[in-house]
């Protein structure tokens, strides 16, 4: 591998076997080129986002280092999304998977493909919570905050609706 940038990703799966799909995902990472998973969190239940009347998601994070640029990864993002069964449908709602790319490095970027780090992050305890658990310490470049500080700045009641659930996903 060339070059590599460590990544951040968040993953949810709210439609079918969660967990398998996850497990899934995170293999399907481990075989995309020149990438390497280097950490899986363990899975959370947490209650959807943006439209409640759906069933709850299973959400994980995973570190991986790759050498594939932002929206190279985006691309291979989208495309095993698809690969696992994920169809089109409404924003933010049912979903086989769905895979975010929230922090790339310390790459800061806006483009109409892609913004980095993922614009909502900050303010969501599905994918803070799993993050903190494998990589409290990464920063946010454009806050500067941490991850595990800036999950301590969500209100009790968000930071509670994300709860880890067995072992890592991808495992056992």
């Amino acid at each position: 591998m060339g070059t590599t940038s460590r990544v951040f990703l968040s993953l949810g799966s709210n439609l079918g076997d969660r967990k398998a799909i996850l497990a899934d995902a995170v293999r399907a990472l481990a075989a995309l080129p020149e990438t390497a998973v280097t950490a899986v969190s363990r899975p959370y239940d947490t209650a959807p986002w943006g439209v409640a009347d759906q069933p709850r998601f299973l959400n994980a994070a995973a570190e991986i280092e790759t050498a594939l640029g932002p929206l190279e990864l985006l691309n291979a993002m989208k495309a095993l999304e698809t690969g696992l069964g994920r169809r089109p449908g409404p924003r933010w709602g049912p979903r086989v998977l769905d895979v975010d790319i929230v922090l790339f490095g310390d790459t800061v970027m806006d483009t109409p493909e892609l913004t980095l780090p993922h614009p909502r992050f900050r303010e969501r305890a599905f994918v803070l919570a799993p993050l903190a658990e494998i990589a409290p310490d990464a920063p946010d470049p454009v806050s500067g905050k941490t991850v595990a500080e800036l999950l301590a700045l969500l209100p009790d009641a968000e930071r509670a609706s994300a709860a880890p659930v067995g072992p890592p996903a991808g495992t056992a």
